[in-house]
């Protein structure tokens, strides 16, 4: 802010046009008083002296915690019965509370998600999100919270058998920026990869015939082969990761914060009790 419009420089100046207007008159001058003072407090209740911030910190936000999410990844995040259901939900539900803030879940594209912390749009991002080097050039990461697997999901009676059977001659469905998207590029080339926006959208790709196989993690495969008939998972995993969240690279504290609740929630048993509501030892 200016100091043209600092509550401290309208005063200063208030009682410079005072002086000016002393020879109209007493009532004038109280007028004018009356007038000034009530916008001074005004602005002073606003605002504050100085530059505005440019980046969000946790504070700002006025006790809401933004969490960026693309709840179409159970049982991590999704949608049920009009309310946001998952780990990631619930665990988020436990930091706010032990942060004294209000949780508030911003369901977005999962290729924004990035982006929108790094700008200071979303205080945070939990999508079962990995953590890599290239985002790290972006964003600032918590201690993981999750341990997961890629898995590859094929039709009934495919000719890919395991792992060793995918090729770049094969058409993969991916979700978009996902790490499988990462990961699955590298091995087989841009050619053969398919992206889509949601995992829903390349396991259905792959149940009407236009992908061989999709490479996607392991606990949402396993629902949507639950839900899609005529569709198996390989047994072996095709990569090994952990999650965490990601946080502005400007908010230090918040992610110190994040971490120590995390470390609380980890030491107590309610991150163990919570994955296991949706995952059970048998899966």
């Amino acid at each position: 802010m200016s100091n043209d419009i600092c509550p401290f420089f309208v005063f200063k100046n208030a009682f410079t046009l005072i002086n000016e207007k002393e020879g109209n008159g007493m009532m004038e001058r109280k007028k004018l008083v009356a007038l000034i003072m009530t916008l001074v407090v005004a602005m002073a209740v606003m605002t504050g002296c100085g530059s505005a911030a440019s980046v969000t910190k946790a504070g700002d936000y006025e006790g809401e915690l933004i969490m960026a999410t693309n709840a179409t990844f159970p049982p991590y995040e999704f949608v049920e019965n009009g309310e946001y259901e998952g780990i990631d939900v619930e665990i988020a539900e436990k930091i706010a509370e032990e942060l004294n803030f209000e949780l508030v879940i911003e369901d977005v594209e999962f290729g924004s998600i990035i982006a929108g912390v790094e700008s200071g749009k979303y205080s945070m991002g939990m999508a079962g999100m990995t953590v890599t080097d290239e985002r790290k050039k972006s964003v600032n990461f918590s201690d993981t919270y999750a341990v997961a697997v890629q898995s590859v999901i094929v039709p009934s009676g495919s000719d890919i058998k395991s792992i060793d059977d995918i090729s770049s001659e094969k058409k993969i469905g991916v979700q978009q920026d996902t790490t499988g998207d990462i990961y699955a590029t590298e091995d087989y080339g841009d050619d053969a990869i398919v992206r889509y926006k949601t995992g829903p959208d390349a396991v259905q790709a792959l149940a009407s015939g236009k992908v061989d196989c999709v490479i996607i993690d392991n606990e949402p495969a396993k629902a949507y082969v639950k839900a899609n008939d005529g569709l198996e998972l390989l047994d072996s995993a095709y990569a090994e990761e952990e999650y965490a969240i990601c946080v502005s690279k400007n908010d230090e504290e918040l992610l110190e914060k994040i971490n120590d609740a995390l470390a609380k929630l980890k030491a107590d048993g309610t991150i163990d009790s919570i994955v296991s509501k949706y995952i059970s030892a048998e899966d």
